[in-house]
């Protein structure tokens, strides 16, 4: 029976209780204090020793939150989930408590953080809900949408510590407010302030048009041909990359109809309905049921899952490991997440696909892996085009004269207030109108930073005779379907809009996108691109209007439409370009990409950046391999930047004393197996072969016949991918085990040719591949490290790049 209780006092006693049988435990409070946390801390122990799955949020917000209180919530047991919500300035009050039992729900909002004061003697109203489902699943939601955000962090040592300098400072600055706070510590210490709180856009689906008799067509059924191939191969995972407007969810549900059971997951509830109806179209006679957090369908033939709500072990763990024969993982681009790796780690399918059009994470962060680095098939918008599958495009690059060097930035966006200084200037929206009026078609969407951006264009532009509206995911009082509507058919001639036509929607007569804010993101940039390129009726291509000013990402934007590979190299000025389409840069632009390109040093903080925010993240000093998969920087840039990402290291203040010693002795090593060509992975393993010896012995000289049996072990039985660079006449004799065939092999590729271009450092001779330098006492560990770290991510990196190239032997 469901129940309504106001709580006025002792509500920690009504927590307390809860905790005791609760197998799912949610706390989000802004601020923690030392004594709310010893408050709890039996009963959190005792709940986690239980074998309850508790999640823990609190902000930064005025600094309020005790540093010791986040050490104490740490120092419980390493089981409970902590995160911290990083709010830069924007007010954070949130205070709730949700506990799941095998026979209640119950859920507490009010306004109690979690401070002794608040818990036990304060004036606090709280209101008790249990058993209200609805309502339960709703707020359970939304907080998992707040604790899995972009704008959370981790808590462990690495963010504790980041965050105790933070304080510090900040009340250093503000010296009486931490006197005050300790003293009352529920003060309220709201400071308004007017900025817009994030929140989770609402995604627009556009009437798609039908395709008749169902069945695949274009890229889906070359796509549908290399997934099959993969399942030949015995491969268990795969990743279709697609270009927006492609197909990709009837091409999951093509695919899906040869298994029996399937889970597909995304991360916007709309987009389970849209494939839930997609999937129908193709198979009516199968059954289909929803799993978020308001509808638990779970008994079906394919099940569309939140991955907010199936994150939580009380929903994980209703279904069994090996319960489904197919998981198709929508947006794969976010399957880095914490979130999705947790359904990951739990789940044992037949086969795992992963769809995406951008497939790199917050640009860089490495997906392929969680795939074996198995693309079944790419087909990116460029070649799409070539292909007359999606309409062309012309570029213009407009110049912006904002001084964007002089604008805070936050580590991953610029502040907001300053931001919007610089932008709501008549001055700039003149510029933007009339570059607009020179080169516009007829249906324009435009993308800006913010909503008040979106506003005063919308305004602007009202003003001076054209019909424009301002659409964003906190408007009240508008059909936003009317509104899509009306664009489509010519009513309107611009909807200025803030992430709302990200992922998701599709208005194909768009035939105009106008970028009027910096570019931060390439993967937001790429999905706003392919909004304008769907094929629609009388539509021959889409026009790009972009303004470009020195902010940051600017020098390599560009290189979003170049299709040769870089290796991380940036070609910003001159890129290849399909057939029909075209880029146009003001003189300006192209001398302002010119300058950028030359000036490395805000490249170098932007790496730092990034290695810090994983270092946050992982709470430690992430190895080589670990900041290419999940760093937000392409990897081979600490390489172009530093010689080695040790050198990197050394520059960022992050070696001990001892460590920069061992780098000065070693360098030239370090450097030699970072650069040294591999057009093959043959030096790696050899160098893999001789580290399998252990830290003591490692570089101790090896011949050809030693490293054999290891060589063809790795390269011939380890995984299907790397028979790859067995694909000369020589090479493929290996597939029947010869060591002597592979002898002579190792000693020709990798020593005989690695010993000629080493400088010196490594000799081989009469079959004795030696490593040419001495070992001190004591820095053998170090050393074998090191080597060890820069030879995995090497390997890795050469197989994943030979994956994401359209070959199969």
């Amino acid at each position: 029976m469901s129940k309504v209780q106001l709580i006025t006092k002792n509500l920690g006693n009504h927590l307390i209780e809860k905790l005791e049988d609760a197998n799912t435990i949610c706390i989000l409070a802004s601020f923690v204090m030392k004594s709310g946390v010893d408050y709890l801390s039996s009963a959190l122990k005792k709940a986690v020793e239980n074998g309850a799955e508790i999640k823990i949020c609190t902000g930064d917000y005025l600094f309020i939150t005790q540093p010791k209180a986040l050490e104490e919530l740490l120092s419980i047991d390493q089981r409970i989930n902590l995160r911290i919500w990083k709010s830069n300035g924007v007010s954070f009050h949130p205070k709730a408590y949700l506990f799941q039992s095998n026979e209640h729900d119950v859920l507490f909002i009010g306004s109690s953080n979690l401070s002794k004061s608040a818990l036990h003697n304060g004036v606090e109203w709280n209101l008790l809900v249990s058993d209200e489902q609805q309502v339960f699943d709703e707020v359970q939601s939304e907080f998992l949408k707040v604790y899995y955000s972009d704008q959370t962090v981790p808590l462990n040592q690495e963010t504790l510590e980041e965050y105790r300098k933070g304080y510090d400072k900040y009340h250093r600055n503000h010296p009486n407010l931490v006197q005050k706070w300790t003293e009352l510590e529920e003060l309220d210490l709201m400071l308004p302030v007017e900025k817009e709180i994030a929140v989770q856009p609402e995604v627009i689906f556009d009437p798609s048009v039908g395709y008749g008799e169902i069945q695949p067509r274009f890229a889906q059924v070359e796509a549908l041909e290399e997934l099959n191939k993969t399942l030949d191969e015995e491969y268990n995972k795969a990743l279709v990359v697609m270009a927006t407007g492609l197909g990709k969810t009837y091409l999951a549900g093509f695919f899906a109809q040869t298994f029996k059971k399937v889970l597909f997951i995304a991360h916007r509830e709309e987009i389970l309905h849209q494939t839930r109806d997609s999937f129908k179209k193709i198979m009516p006679e199968r059954q289909f049921g929803i799993y978020n957090g308001k509808t638990k369908e779970g008994q079906a033939d394919a099940i569309f899952a939140s991955i907010y709500t199936l994150s939580l072990k009380k929903h994980l763990e209703i279904f069994q490991p090996e319960e489904f024969d197919l998981i198709i993982i929508d947006e794969f681009h976010h399957a880095a997440a914490d979130s999705y790796q947790r359904v990951l780690e739990y789940f044992r399918p037949r086969f795992l696909l992963g769809i995406t059009a951008t497939p790199d994470r917050n640009d860089n962060k490495d997906v392929y892996a969680i795939c074996d680095g198995n693309v079944a098939f790419r087909l990116d918008f460029l070649d799409a085009i070539n292909r007359n599958w999606l309409a062309p495009f012309q570029y213009f690059g407009v110049y912006d004269d904002t001084d964007y060097s002089q604008i805070t930035w936050l580590g991953n966006r610029y502040d907001e207030e300053e931001l919007l200084q610089a932008q709501l200037r008549e001055e700039l929206a003149l510029k933007v109108l009339r570059a607009w009026e020179k080169n516009k078609q007829t249906r324009t969407l435009g993308f800006c930073s913010s909503i008040r951006q979106a506003d005063f264009l919308s305004n602007y532009f009202n003003h001076h005779g054209y019909r424009t509206v301002s659409l964003h995911s906190q408007q009240m009082g508008m059909s936003r379907n009317k509104t899509i509507s009306q664009l489509s058919s010519g009513e309107i001639d611009i909807i200025f809009t803030v992430d709302l036509f990200n992922e998701g929607v599709d208005i194909p007569a768009v035939d105009t996108l106008l970028f009027v804010r910096p570019t931060e993101s390439l993967t937001v940039f790429t999905q706003q691109i392919g909004r304008g390129l769907r094929l629609h009726p009388g539509k021959e291509s889409c026009v790009i209007i972009d303004l470009i000013g020195n902010y940051r990402n600017a020098d390599i934007k560009l290189s979003l439409f170049d299709t040769q590979p870089n290796d991380g190299k940036t070609r910003t000025i001159e890129p290849t370009l399909p057939f029909y389409c075209e880029i146009n840069l003001d003189l300006n632009v192209i001398n302002l990409l010119k300058v950028m390109s030359r000036k490395r040093q805000p490249r170098r903080e932007k790496l730092f950046n990034d290695y810090m925010d994983l270092k946050r993240e992982l709470g430690r000093r992430p190895s080589y391999l670990e900041l290419h998969l999940k760093g937000a920087s392409d990897s081979p840039q600490y390489r172009q930047e530093f010689s080695s990402y040790f050198g990197f290291l050394k520059w960022a203040e992050e070696l001990t004393d001892e460590e920069i010693e061992i780098y000065n002795r070693y360098e030239d090593w370090f450097v030699e197996v970072e650069k040294t060509g591999m057009a093959k992975s043959y030096k790696m393993v050899v160098l893999l072969a001789m580290l399998e010896r252990e830290a003591s012995n490692w570089y101790h000289p090896i011949s050809s016949r030693e490293a054999a049996s290891f060589f063809h072990h790795f390269l011939m039985e380890k995984e299907h991918r790397k028979r790859i660079d067995f694909s000369d006449k020589g090479a493929k004799k290996l597939w029947e085990y010869d060591k002597k065939g592979v002898s002579k092999l190792i000693a020709n590729m990798p020593m005989t040719k690695w010993s000629g271009s080493s400088k010196g450092l490594i000799t081989y001779e009469n079959d004795i591949f030696r490593i040419k330098f001495e070992v001190k006492e004591g820095e053998d560990q170090v050393l074998y490290d090191w080597t060890k770290e820069i030879c995995e991510y090497r390997l890795h990196y050469h197989f994943e790049r030979k994956a994401k190239k359209p070959l199969f032997i």
